[in-house]
Formats: structure tokens, sequence, C-alpha cells
């Protein structure tokens, strides 16, 4: 399936598609919450040639040591993409104004499309509602998506009945290893909690993961998703 997905509610002007026959290999990757050294080694870890690209889930930013550094490393190299995370929007927003932050951050932030896709996969932060058509999603649901008909990290969460016709990536949900089913495969892997960080190679279906990385933050195990 190359059908190409269809928004409304003002999402299609940040809805961005790229042709998969163009590049080589693909990769996805979760969050980076600022953790700049675990992104450095897996990108090292992935040795991207000069036809590869990679897209993030979001949320590049915040809680780890270095977001300007994580931003810097993407936004400079035109073989790295991310979606709008959560974080990202809650700068744009104004709800967020980090002493790191840098006025052309803010205007990076906003200039990230909310959704990417390619073939037959979406890349989003949060996910979708089962329930509705993409045309009926708003901005804030594609962002935050987790668990639209339970309770927050109790779940049930939505990928565990979405079932396409898209391939959805996702981060948002920390998990402690990589989600992957059918239509959806989740990618945060709380690396800023001391997890690690995951890739997932679009093209040979794998994941490339990152050693456990330094704990810059604490989490609750209850806001740690164990998948089945």
């Amino acid at each position: 399936m190359n059908t190409v997905p269809k928004f409304s509610n003002g999402i299609e002007s940040h809805h961005k598609r790229f042709d998969a026959d163009e590049y080589s290999d693909i990769y996805v990757v979760g969050d980076v919450h600022g953790s700049r050294a675990a992104l450095e080694t897996l990108l090292s870890d992935l040795g991207l040639n000069d036809d590869d690209l990679v897209i993030f889930v979001g949320d590049l930013v915040r809680k780890g040591p270095d977001s300007p550094g994580v931003i810097d490393l993407v936004r400079e190299d035109s073989r790295l993409i991310s979606v709008r995370g959560n974080n990202e929007q809650k700068v744009v927003r104004g709800y967020k104004d980090p002493e790191w932050l840098r006025e052309r951050d803010r205007a990076y932030f906003d200039s990230l499309p909310v959704v990417i896709s390619f073939a037959d996969a979406l890349v989003v932060h949060g996910g979708v509602d089962p329930k509705q058509t993409l045309e009926n999603h708003s901005v804030e649901e594609l962002l935050t998506m987790r668990a639209p008909h339970g309770d927050g990290y109790n779940g049930p969460f939505w990928y565990e009945s979405y079932d396409g016709p898209y391939r959805v990536f996702f981060g948002h949900t920390v998990h402690n290893r990589p989600v992957e089913r059918e239509f959806a495969v989740g990618l945060d892997t709380g690396c800023v909690y001391g997890g690690m960080l995951t890739a997932y190679n679009y093209r040979h279906d794998e994941f490339i993961t990152t050693d456990q990385t330094t704990t810059h933050q604490e989490r609750d195990d209850s806001k740690v998703v164990h998948p089945a």
C-alpha cells in the first residue's frame, strides 16, 4: 500500500511525505530528550550513507543534559528530520521556556511537521485513536495519544486495538523495550531515564539499540510500560 494518508483539522499543512524509493535505508528513532551522547553513539552505530534517511519521533529535547546539542545534530544534517513532540509543542506554545532555549530553536520546533509519512508508514509522536479516522484527529491528539479509551499508563493503549491500514511509528509512551506489532512500532525506550535509545531499520525490519544509558532523570516504574 502506498496511499497518501489524508488529514484535516489543519494537520495537512503539518504533514510531510517522503518517497521511500529515493532512500537506501530508512531509520525511525525514539525519544532522545536531550541525551546527545546516546544519540551520537546510535548514529555512529547506524553508519549512515549519503542516501539514508533518519526520522525521529519527536521529543528531541528537555529532561536530558544537552538539548541544544541534540537540536544542532539533527538540524544541521540533511539526512535527519523529526516530527514535533509534545515537549517541542510546549515550547512553541510558550508553556515551557527552558534556560537553554535559543530563539532559533523555537522557530525550528515550529517548523517541524506533526506527521511524516512514507510508503505504508506514519510517524507521529503520540499515536492515533483506533476509533477515529485520521481526518478527525487534532494536532494535540497526535502529539499526546496514549490511552484514548482507557486510563493513562494503566491502558489499554491505543496500539493494542489499532488495526491499520498504516503502520504507525511512535514515541511518547515509555516502554522497557521496543513495541513491535503489525501496525504499530513503539520506540521510546526511556534513554533519558537510563534505558536504551532505539532505532528501527525499515528496510530490514530490525531494531538497533544503544546500551542502557546514563540516568538523567528518575522515573517511577508505574510510568514504564512492559509490553506483552
